[in-house]
């Protein structure tokens, strides 16, 4: 059976050649008589595998060794706790909502001291990025433990073009959406943190890096439970408990993927030139509408809608009998979106943008 052109939001595509690459070995692992999943976590032969899993990802991201890579679970939702428990010593942050996921991480945080909203989308509808010049102003004060952002918002289909100058704040992002989707300029955040179902491997694993200074600093919050404290868990090398072995190890895969693909340079160009064609074709239609401002619109996450939700269900519909799956909006928004990760191919694209205009000429309005 074909495979078919997945527009997924996460779990997403993964590259097929990985996929395969896994399949080889998943009964006898590089000669070891077990699969992957049957092997201790303790065994050499993991550690290496989180070894160069960590070094791969290092050599793609730029990551410099002043900052630890961390593998752990629960997803990025997880860590909307974690990152208040472990940064939030002196009682106060700053959050900028931009979407369904930065609220949330706004709402979490809000458990453990006192937050700031330092700039919302609400009022457009979160439709755009607001004005950071608040945000940047707000840094200044210096009494924030840190400032946190979405970098892509995934159910609205915008995206930072521009990072806050946050001074001596620590800017911590959920980067999940377009984490190796781009260069990541790592010394601008003190913390990022992604789970990993969009572009670096399935769902189970969260990658979380970290600036050593936020780790020796104060310890975190007393109410941390052991497993989401980041000095231990980059002490024990992302192992306090049984970590995702399969997922680290796909993710590790994913990775070298990424390297032997051009590196964040070539998936910044091919995301970039997925997403001008989808883009074009919503800015010159009559039936489809796109979501996202234009200064904000996101490389990741194309959202649009057409003139009715009845021609939304169509459309939806269609695309399916086509083999285009996963264009279904977010509840929250509804209509359509394309999620274009690093895994889904320029065909693919061009599948869906020749779909859409197939379903234009059946609808325009005269």
């Amino acid at each position: 059976m074909a495979r078919v052109h997945n527009f997924s939001a996460g779990p997403a595509a993964l590259p097929e050649s990985v996929l395969r690459e896994a399949a080889d070995e998943l009964v006898d692992f590089r000669g070891s008589g077990m699969s992957i999943l049957e092997m201790s976590h303790r065994s050499s032969a993991f550690q290496e595998v989180i070894d160069d899993a960590e070094a791969t990802l290092r050599r793609v991201a730029g990551i410099p060794q002043t900052y630890r890579v961390l593998f752990l679970q629960g997803g990025a939702t997880l860590q909307f706790a974690g990152v208040p428990m472990n940064l939030m010593r002196r009682g106060g942050a700053g959050y900028v909502v931009t979407g369904l996921f930065s609220k949330k991480a706004q709402q979490e945080a809000m458990r453990y001291g006192k937050v700031e909203v330092l700039a919302t989308g609400e009022g457009c509808g979160f439709s755009r990025i607001p004005d950071l010049a608040p945000i940047e102003q707000r840094a200044t004060a210096g009494d924030l433990d840190y400032i946190h952002i979405c970098q892509n918002n995934t159910v609205y289909g915008t995206m930072y073009h521009e990072l806050p100058r946050c001074g001596e704040v620590p800017l911590v992002a959920d980067v999940s959406s377009c984490f190796l989707s781009m260069p990541l300029d790592i010394e601008r955040y003190g913390l990022v943190y992604a789970g990993a179902q969009k572009n670096a491997g399935p769902a189970g694993v969260t990658v979380v890096i970290v600036r050593d200074e936020l780790l020796i600093q104060d310890p975190a919050l007393p109410c941390c439970p052991t497993y989401l404290d980041y000095r231990q868990q980059a002490n024990a090398g992302s192992m306090l408990n049984t970590p995702n072995t399969f997922g680290i190890y796909l993710c590790g895969k994913v990775f070298k993927w990424v390297e032997d693909h051009g590196g964040l340079a070539g998936m910044e160009a091919r995301n970039r030139e997925k997403a001008r064609l989808i883009y074009e074709a919503l800015d010159r239609s009559r039936v489809f509408h796109p979501f996202a401002e234009p200064g904000s619109r996101s490389i990741s996450n194309v959202t649009f809608r057409c003139t009715t939700p009845e021609l939304d269900a169509a459309f939806i519909a269609g695309a399916r009998e086509r083999g285009i799956e996963g264009v279904k909006g977010h509840r929250a928004v509804g209509g359509m979106r394309a999620s274009i990760y690093n895994a889904v191919s320029l065909e693919d694209v061009q599948a869906l943008v020749a779909y859409m205009e197939e379903f234009e000429k059946s609808h325009r309005s005269n």
